[in-house]
């Protein structure tokens, strides 16, 4: 291998993405992206004038998480926030109403397009292309920057896999695999598309209100600048900003399988507008993510899961793969989706057909070594002091074909998804002797139950089954 050659081709970079389904990091593929010295100082000059909002948080230690709707807002240039960032003492600009010593700020989600679109050139500096996936750049890219402390709360994305390069400064994320999902309380409320968010402050827990919470299995890592973090479909993460200023870059993977995930999000979509808009039709801001700007009708809900369906169909016929999972009973698709090593069968992105078998999942962990580190488990109990909290590089998990690995994660995967499938049985039976003489249950606790993962994945299935 030559002195500036990549550890792993584009081929084999993306065979990789789409066969691994633990997190991992990938070290020595971006060195010569020129989004590589993109730090805060840099966009602060290119963005000159620009207008970005920030959104502002509570440096606190809270059990509650910090969602979007709790938060406060500022529109401020890039060099307003490196002023408020450095000179702590500020009374003026658009951050004097927020003590830096009390408060986070976060440029989150901002798009590529939007942010630059009179400095189209600039997409170029991205180059995705590099992990195999042609004419992919900063137009599919989402930059964040943040200051210390500024995170997101506990969520899994329902569409795609994510790629996030580290550019400036470090992150330290706390991922759970998918079948830790009734561990994690899922959510709709706030509602946005394509997010499930916890309702646990995962790095500070209330465990006496969520004590499944414990047999989680936390994953943890510290994502420094020039790493990228692979992170496999349906992952939960939270991510937080352990630097003074932090700079990433990421972009969403499509998936064959979000084409199932886009009946399953209009489904949640009308069912939360639905039954939110007639609790409160004046208030949607309490519920409605700041992030969700498109009207929230009913006939507009309609329409949009009227085109899911119809785009599900079109797919089908139009793609050589034929997702036979999808079209199956509920028994039978969950036994696919079982994320084992050892038996899942997951189809590729493109339209050929992608069959990756166990041996598939064995091959991938063999490239684990010093330039693809897995995420390692933790289970060390998470400390209150964010501080405290431990991360790993993973490389005790990897031997030299990383066969150990995979079969390690296999018998672990297969006793969680056995202990998962009781979890709500199991906190029904333990909190029957706290159950109050009288239990009022909210608009909220009820869609907690419509519109959980397992819920809208059966009616997707079943909306399908009648449309055949």
């Amino acid at each position: 291998m030559g002195e500036h050659a990549k550890p792993f081709t584009p081929e084999k970079a993306k065979e990789i993405i789409m066969s691994l389904q633990q997190p991992a990091i990938f070290c020595n593929m971006v060195f010569d992206w020129p989004a590589r010295h993109w730090n805060a100082e840099y966009l602060s000059e290119v963005l000159h004038g620009k207008q970005i909002r920030f959104r502002m948080g509570m440096k606190s230690t809270s059990t509650v998480p910090q969602f979007e709707t709790t938060c406060s807002y500022v529109e401020a240039t890039l060099e307003e926030f490196l002023t408020w960032n450095c000179d702590q003492s500020s009374i003026s600009g658009p951050f004097r109403d927020y003590d830096h010593s009390k408060f986070w700020a976060y440029a989150d989600y901002k798009y590529f397009l939007s942010l630059f679109e009179d400095k189209t050139d600039i997409f170029q500096d991205v180059k995705w292309s590099d992990f195999g996936f042609p004419g992919r750049n900063g137009q599919e890219s989402t930059l964040w920057i943040g200051s210390l402390g500024a995170h997101t709360t506990c969520h899994l994305d329902s569409y795609g896999c994510n790629l996030v390069f580290q550019v400036q400064g470090r992150k330290r994320w706390h991922l759970f695999p998918p079948e830790d999902t009734p561990f994690l309380y899922p959510t709709r409320i706030p509602y946005e598309e394509s997010s499930v968010f916890s309702k646990i402050n995962v790095v500070n827990p209330d465990l006496k209100r969520f004590p499944q919470f414990q047999k989680a299995q936390r994953h943890m890592v510290t994502l420094n600048p020039g790493q990228v973090l692979f992170v496999p479909r349906h992952w939960w993460h939270y991510v937080e900003s352990i630097d003074p200023v932090t700079v990433s870059i990421n972009s969403w993977i499509e998936l064959e399988e979000d084409h199932l995930a886009r009946v399953e999000e209009a489904i949640t979509r009308m069912l939360v507008c639905a039954l939110k808009t007639a609790e409160n039709p004046q208030n949607t801001r309490a519920w409605l993510n700041p992030t969700e700007v498109e009207e929230t009708s009913h006939e507009v809900n309609c329409c949009y899961l009227n085109a899911a369906v119809s785009a599900f169909f079109d797919h089908c016929r139009t793609s050589k793969v034929v997702e036979i999972q999808t079209l199956r009973t509920y028994g039978d698709h969950m036994k696919k989706e079982e994320f084992s090593v050892c038996d899942h069968v997951e189809v590729g992105q493109t339209g050929s057909q992608n069959l990756t078998t166990g041996i598939g999942k064995l091959e991938a962990a063999s490239h684990f070594g010093p330039d693809l580190v897995p995420v390692a488990q933790r289970s060390e109990e998470p400390s209150s002091e964010r501080g405290g909290m431990f991360e790993s590089d993973g490389k005790d998990f990897v031997d030299k074909d990383g066969e150990h690995f995979a079969k390690l994660r296999c018998a672990k995967r297969q006793q969680i998804m056995s202990n998962s499938e009781n979890a709500v049985e199991e906190e029904i039976v333990s909190n029957t002797t706290a159950v109050p003489s009288q239990t009022f249950i909210s608009t909220d606790d009820l869609l907690d139950c419509l519109v959980n993962p397992q819920v809208t994945r059966i009616v997707a299935q079943l909306l399908i089954q009648r449309s055949l």
